[in-house]
């Protein structure tokens, strides 16, 4: 079933969605429970919020549910790649529990184990989940959901709903789950409390970015990362990746040169052919100028991996104001309708992200710029002083337990993650001293070996394995951008003993006791090409 949509502004639909009448008295009273709203975008690095500090692009929006509430520094992942780090957030346990490994082998959600929405469901909560899914099966434990097929277009969706599927021609991904999440919140039951989880598609790639958006950032220049030459010596596994802006980063679908011979995905086919011609010519118009100017330069060599650093991270960013706005719309809307005090507001991202460090993009390996994600809370009720920051070690196994726990919903035994209320409340620093972290998605599509390690709060273990035997040992104090492999110093003798007990000791801990022969089967031998990176 088709659905035909006119492309109009975020702004604008949100505005007909309230009217000037609507007033937060008019509501039925709201129940002392929270209502919880879990904002996850994809790929969203922590390096590209205004309020983490790095200076690369300002999110005002996103910003202000830190600043009401608590940023939190140290928030990691257990498996860097989307669909796994979704299993994680619903299940509380780890990848090798929770049955989902990566993105385009043989996982496929097991819908019949727990998950906080059931939970909540069962104690009545009204549930929803809008916008990615990516998890193959269909959603379970939820009273609604409007989710992208497999990894979701940027424009004109196609959205599997209760119904079926529908095309939305005309819109943009990430304003149509805005509006999508609205109409929910408008039409449920305002007696009960809510959980909605509101999961953008941006900024995954290829960074497609809405027409109002196109000439953003096209006057600027982005300085780069100081490791973007990195040669990475003495890390095998970095040297043998395949995620590198240089060599890796396409032309046509990345940096949107269309034309270019030999492509391998063809821009034209997939996200153009979804516009209509006014998306298209706001498209051209930007894009055209540029490919112009690329064609006569004919860039070659280290000029021409700048080029494509830049072009990637103005197309980014113009994916993140979008995100940014529509952050800011629902503030509004909660603020509007009387919502905002009594609700637990998560933003987060299914894992970090490079922005050339080392010269990459993506996500996958344990290093700090996939492992770490952004993370911040806003609860009043718990959360007493607002723009407080965090240090201490979490994890994404951590949401449902936190959830659950301030909902005064039993936290069931199997979940592995802490509940993070001790932290919101100000009452603890620390739940964990050290974090476990374990990858499997490996040949495809970007050859990151799998590994699995440990990060306490100076060290950092990973042992890379399968087609690879190698260890690698960081001083994050010392080496935050984690350069010199320190495995072989003889000075650390005792700090990798003892990290290496401390790493048994979680493996045994989250049931991870043998975690080379945990995942076994790969996509080759089982004819799956994998889909959605």
């Amino acid at each position: 079933m088709t659905e035909s949509k006119i492309f109009i502004s975020s702004a604008s639909l949100l505005a007909s969605l309230l009217p000037v009448d609507m007033a937060a008295q008019n509501k039925k009273t709201e129940t002392k429970r929270p209502n919880i709203l879990f904002i996850m975008s994809d790929d969203h690095s922590y390096q590209t919020i205004g309020a983490y500090g790095h200076g690369l692009n300002q999110t005002p929006n996103i910003d202000r549910i830190a600043q009401s509430g608590m940023l939190f520094r140290n928030s990691y992942v257990g498996n860097s790649i989307s669909g796994p780090c979704r299993a994680i957030v619903l299940t509380g346990m780890h990848s090798h529990m929770n049955g989902f490994y990566d993105n385009g082998g043989k996982s496929v959600f097991d819908g019949s184990q727990t998950t906080f929405p059931k939970l909540l469901q069962s104690a009545g909560y009204q549930t929803a989940i809008i916008g990615k899914w990516h998890l193959v099966s269909t959603p379970t434990g939820f009273d609604h959901y409007c989710i992208h097929t497999g990894q979701g277009s940027y424009y004109g969706p196609d959205m599997i709903e209760p119904d079926g599927k529908k095309t939305y021609k005309g819109e943009y991904a990430t304003d149509l789950t805005l509006r999508k999440s609205v109409e929910w919140l408008d039409g449920r039951d305002d007696s009960k409390p809510f959980c909605l989880m509101m999961h953008f598609k941006a900024p995954h790639r290829n960074w497609m970015p809405a027409p109002q958006k196109m000439d953003m950032y096209e006057d600027a220049t982005f300085p780069l990362p100081a490791t973007f030459y990195d040669d990475y010596r003495g890390r095998r596994a970095a040297a043998e990746q395949k995620m590198s802006i240089d060599k890796d980063m396409t032309l046509e679908w990345d940096t949107k040169m269309l034309g270019i011979p030999g492509a391998s995905e063809n821009l034209e086919k997939a996200e153009l052919s979804r516009m209509t011609p006014e998306q298209r010519a706001a498209f051209d118009r930007v894009y055209g100028r540029i490919q112009q100017d690329f064609t006569a330069r004919n860039l070659q060599g280290k000029e021409l991996a700048e080029w494509k650093y830049q072009r990637y991270m103005r197309d980014y960013l113009k994916v993140i104001s979008s995100v940014d706005d529509n952050v800011g719309l629902m503030i509004d809307y909660l603020e509007k309708n009387g919502l905002w005090e009594n609700t637990i507001v998560v933003y987060t991202a299914d894992q970090g992200f490079y922005m050339g460090e080392h010269g990459w993009f993506d996500k996958r390996f344990m290093y700090e710029e996939s492992f770490r994600a952004p993370l911040m809370i806003h609860y009043p009720p718990l959360i007493k002083k607002g723009g407080v920051e965090n240090r201490s070690l979490v994890q994404n196994i951590d949401f449902a337990p936190t959830f659950l726990d301030l909902a005064g919903v039993e936290v069931p035994e199997q979940m592995q993650g802490e509940s993070l209320r001790p932290i919101l409340s100000g009452k603890k620093q620390k739940i964990r001293n050290a974090l476990y972290y374990h990858y499997y998605e490996f040949p495809l599509p970007h050859a990151v070996k799998r590994h699995f390690g440990i990060r306490d709060e100076r060290y950092k273990l990973i042992h890379f394995y399968y087609n690879i035997d190698t260890w690698e040992l960081f001083d994050l104090k010392n080496d935050p951008q984690e350069m010199n492999n320190l495995i072989d110093d003889p000075k650390y003798k005792n700090v990798i003993a003892g990290l290496k007990t401390k790493l048994k000791e979680l493996q045994v801990k989250y049931k991870d006791t043998e975690p080379m022969n945990t995942y076994r089967l790969d996509r080759e031998q089982v004819g799956i090409k994998g889909f959605g990176y």
